[in-house]
């Protein structure tokens, strides 16, 4: 269930394993989507060698073309971008086969040429079901990344996604503009953002700057609102290169980048896995019924047990789930909004403990010891620090640091606690 599924990888007849450029991994999701990964749309996809390459490079421009014109060329079997410059002008630019890249499309379609369908994440929503009436902001064809062939396998992000005709249209309305060297750029309606951490994805990452990217793949400043007309300005010293750890937002969704070095470096599910069974180990009580408390398999994710830990977010004191400190105001629903810590007397919210399973997001494989605030989502320390200061898109034009297991806004002076255990009195 939590293996990357091996789709769209190709083999060589000689069992050879393909070679991996990298993941893509959805924010607000704990290792699968909420009724279970299927197909082209999952919680992480792996961009792997093509047996055969399907990248695509510009080629021939044709400035003043008419509409019949621009529909002849868009109608060849190959790719081509047309921008609408006025109902009686458009510039189509057609694209030639490049055997030195391979091509991954993503975006809202279901059509063939998306390899990787991804939906509105909404906020610690538990099944499918939690999303179906939301409007969607993603674009169909949100994005393309190409990953070069040969080692160092880099991959590199463009706005926009050929659809099922092979084209890419910029209609009237999308800002769009002639470069200095007499080719066309543009950017999508809602915008792809990326942003690179400082110092790569290790304990040490810091983060960086959202920058946009336009069809061409050159790096712009953001603009005012997500879809306003008025383009960022150039920023010529960055990249549309991906490094690991590269934040990708497509308005609606982001996903985070690990190439396939960062994640040997990661923690696998089987070292999340022991970890959780040496806190289980430990015995941790409850303070106030004095019964073990364990962390229930990673399987089970949604519905809390019996044993499971609960804490108060307030003071991180961990504890079973009991009634004490429920002032009869808030009895009527479970998870009391300020619950009185038997310990400390702090007030605050009284969650259940979900360890974090999702290993992609992991800077470090270090012992589960603090949790965020509010969804209790449990990881290491650097790992709840480093999420908790990445300022993430939310809706057109706000930022707010997320938990990345499930995007509910982190709430509290830093957005996470440290967990206090307590031992076994034996």
């Amino acid at each position: 269930m939590y293996s990357p599924e091996q789709e769209n990888i190709s083999t060589t007849a000689s069992t050879k394993v393909p070679v991996k450029y990298g993941e893509l991994i959805v924010l607000g999701y704990n290792g699968s989507l909420p009724n279970g990964d299927r197909g082209r749309r999952k919680s992480r996809f792996a961009l792997c060698k093509r047996p055969k390459s399907n990248g695509v490079k510009p080629s021939t421009v044709h400035i003043a073309c008419s509409p019949q014109a621009a529909k002849a060329i868009s109608n060849k079997d190959q790719h081509s971008i047309s921008y609408t410059l006025s109902r009686a002008q458009t510039v189509v630019v057609e694209y030639t086969q490049d055997s030195n890249t391979d091509m991954f499309q993503i975006g809202r379609s279901t059509e063939s040429p998306i390899d990787f369908v991804v939906t509105d994440t909404v906020a610690g929503s538990q099944s499918n079901a939690d999303t179906q009436s939301v409007q969607s902001t993603i674009s169909r064809f949100a994005c393309r990344i190409m990953c070069q062939r040969t080692p160092p396998y880099t991959a590199r992000i463009y706005a926009a996604g050929f659809d099922s005709s092979k084209n890419i249209f910029l209609g009237e309305k999308a800002a769009k503009w002639k470069t200095c060297d007499a080719q066309m750029d543009g950017l999508t309606t809602n915008g792809v953002l990326v942003m690179h951490p400082r110092t790569g994805f290790t304990q040490d990452s810091k983060p960086g700057v959202w920058r946009e990217i336009s069809v061409c793949g050159n790096v712009f400043t953001l603009r005012e609102t997500r879809s306003a007309q008025q383009r960022g300005k150039m920023v010529e010293t960055e990249s549309q290169e991906l490094v690991d750890g590269s934040l990708v937002d497509l308005c609606g969704a982001t996903l985070l980048w690990r190439t396939a070095e960062g994640l040997s470096r990661t923690p696998t599910l089987k070292h999340l896995e022991a970890l959780r069974q040496e806190i289980n180990a430990a015995r941790p009580q409850c303070p106030v019924g004095f019964n073990t408390l364990a962390f229930p398999s990673m399987r089970r994710k949604d519905t809390p047990d019996e044993k499971q830990p609960w804490v108060y977010l307030q003071c991180g004191h961990v504890h079973g789930y009991h009634d004490w400190g429920n002032h009869r105001e808030e009895r009527e629903g479970r998870e009391g909004r300020q619950r009185e810590c038997p310990m400390c007397r702090a007030k605050g919210p009284y969650v259940p403990l979900w360890l974090g399973c999702e290993a992609g997001f992991y800077v470090d494989a270090a012992p589960p010891t603090h949790a965020f605030n509010p969804c209790g989502h449990v990881c290491s320390d650097k790992t709840a620090a480093f999420w908790s200061q990445i300022p993430l898109p939310h809706g057109t034009h706000t930022f707010h640091a997320a938990c990345p297991f499930c995007a509910q806004q982190l709430t509290g002076e830093q957005g996470f606690v440290r967990l206090i255990f307590q031992g076994p009195l034996d």
